[in-house]
This record gives structure tokens, C-alpha cells and sequence, in this order.
């Protein structure tokens, strides 16, 4: 995507938001909306001063291969697709697979001391259980030697405009994972947001102490695009995680996404993409 598209495209955003902001002033003592203009105005400054990531970084095979989280999150998947998930996962030297909980007992052995961590989920698909139970499958997770942890937020707590709600259950999710020695992405389901609420759900996620955010789960009504990873990066900026996820089928899907700014792709097909990878830098 062009520099100039992505960045205007939130400047746009921002600019609406403030002339919104100018009509009904926003007088809340601890406002928790991160595009309050009149509370947290540097939101504003530092993402406006902000440029999209260069469009012509072609990572070599290896390198792509650790942005990959090899996935498999299908309701059917057998032991033996998640016994080949995490061979191919060591052999190609992913960063994690990423799975159900159930599957992460027969996970664990296979990558110990390969390097590739467990990945797991919480509120998956929809995002729409308790704190408390997403709090409950994040330390059943790490307990089980998961490491990473893909949160869903609750969609319809982020349309009713109840951030601080969300902040806190985003907070209370990352706090547990990083006591466990792991990471926290945040599953922002990009396809039932506006642009506005995107970045929300992203400064939120980043102010609550989340390490990425995330596109999508795969299960909704479209999956990543190079528009909303691009929206992400500028939004949280170079100190957080963007991980695509949703469609990410070939290597020219893979090498969009990470020009937009995502620097972990969750796939099922990454075989596949790093097979079209080149082994050195360059060729595309």
C-alpha cells in the first residue's frame, strides 16, 4: 500500500474525530475513549507524526519463517494434523504454532527445545465470554506450557463504547500472560469494526499492556487486509506487535501484510508461502 493512502487515511479518521469532539466537548474527569481529544491529545500528536513502514523490506526465508504462527484452529483438526502442525513448525523453524488448549498437552513435548513456542487462544471465537472465564483459559493455558496468548475482545463491548471495561479486561489478560512468562496479542476482529473503532481497540490494547494486536480470528465475515494492518502499525506504533491473520494463503499474501506493517502472520498455509519465499534477501 502506498505511504501516503495509509497515513491519510488515519489523518482523515483523527481529523473527524476531533471536529466530533469540537461539537460536544467531552468534560468526563478520566475519560477512557483513546481518541478523547481533550484527554489524551498526545494520541493524536504522535500518531500524526508517524509514517507508514517502507513498502520494498522482502524478509529471506528464515526470516519469514519466524514471523509465522503455524496455525490450526479448525473444530475437527485430529491429533495427528496437530502432531504434523508441530513437526512442520520445528522443521521450518516458526515462531509458534497456535491451537486450541485441548491440543496443547500433545503440543508441548514435541516442541520442547525447538525454539517454536505454544501458542493458544481465549475467548475464541467471539469474544463474548466473561473476564473471568478468559482470565481462567489464559493461566490453564500457560500452565499447560503455552507462552503466547490470543485473546478476543468483546466486539460488542467496544461498540457500546465501554472502554474502560475493555481496557481492563485487556489489561487483566496481559497482566496474566506476562506473569506466566508470555505474550499477549489481542484480537481486535477488524472485519465488525469501523476505522474509528479500530483505532481504538488498538490504542486500548496497547495502553493495557497487550505485546500484539491482532486482525482477526479467521471466523468472521473477512479476515486481514493491507489496509487494516497499515491502520494498526500507525496506531500502535514501532513498540507493539501486528499480527495479520485471515486469508493469508500465498507468499505475495504474506509479503503484503508485512509491508503494511504486521510483523507476525497466523496461518495455516505456511508451508506453503515458504516454499514461494526466497532463501536470500531480495527477488521480488
Amino acid at each position: 500500500m502506498p505511504d501516503s493512502l495509509s497515513a491519510e487515511s488515519v489523518r482523515k479518521i483523527f481529523q473527524e474525530q476531533r471536529e466530533r469532539l469540537r461539537a460536544k466537548a467531552c468534560t468526563a474527569h478520566a475519560c477512557a475513549d483513546p481518541l478523547c481529544a481533550t484527554h489524551h491529545e498526545a494520541n493524536f500528536t504522535e500518531i500524526l507524526s508517524r509514517s507508514a513502514p517502507p513498502a520494498d523490506s522482502v524478509p529471506r526465508r528464515t526470516e519469514l519463517a519466524s514471523m509465522i504462527d503455524h496455525t490450526l484452529l479448525r473444530a475437527d483438526a485430529t491429533r495427528a494434523e496437530i502432531e504434523r502442525l508441530c513437526r512442520e513448525a520445528v522443521e521450518h523453524h516458526f515462531a509458534s504454532v497456535c491451537v486450541h488448549l485441548a491440543h496443547a498437552p500433545v503440543c508441548r513435548p514435541l516442541l520442547e527445545g525447538s525454539g517454536v513456542r505454544l501458542g493458544t487462544v481465549a475467548g475464541f471465537p467471539l469474544g463474548a465470554t466473561s473476564t473471568s472465564v478468559k482470565l481462567f483459559e489464559t493461566e490453564e493455558a500457560l500452565r499447560a506450557g503455552a507462552r503466547e496468548v490470543d485473546m478476543v475482545i468483546n466486539v460488542g463491548m467496544m461498540k457500546d463504547a465501554r472502554y474502560a471495561e475493555l481496557a481492563a479486561e485487556i489489561a487483566a489478560v496481559s497482566r496474566a500472560t506476562h506473569r506466566g512468562g508470555g505474550i499477549c496479542k489481542v484480537i481486535i476482529e477488524t472485519a465488525l469494526l469501523t476505522d474509528t473503532e479500530k483505532l481504538r481497540a488498538c490504542l486500548l490494547a496497547r495502553e493495557s499492556g497487550a505485546d500484539f494486536v491482532k486482525t482477526s480470528t479467521g471466523f468472521s465475515s473477512k479476515g486481514a487486509t493491507e489496509e487494516d494492518v497499515a491502520l494498526m502499525r500507525l496506531a500502535v506504533g514501532p513498540g507493539t506487535g501486528v499480527k495479520a491473520a485471515g486469508g493469508i494463503r500465498t507468499i505475495d499474501d504474506a509479503l503484503k501484510m508485512i509491508r503494511a506493517g504486521a510483523n507476525r502472520s497466523g496461518t495455516s498455509s505456511g508451508v506453503q508461502i515458504l516454499a514461494g519465499a526466497p532463501a536470500t534477501a531480495g527477488g521480488y
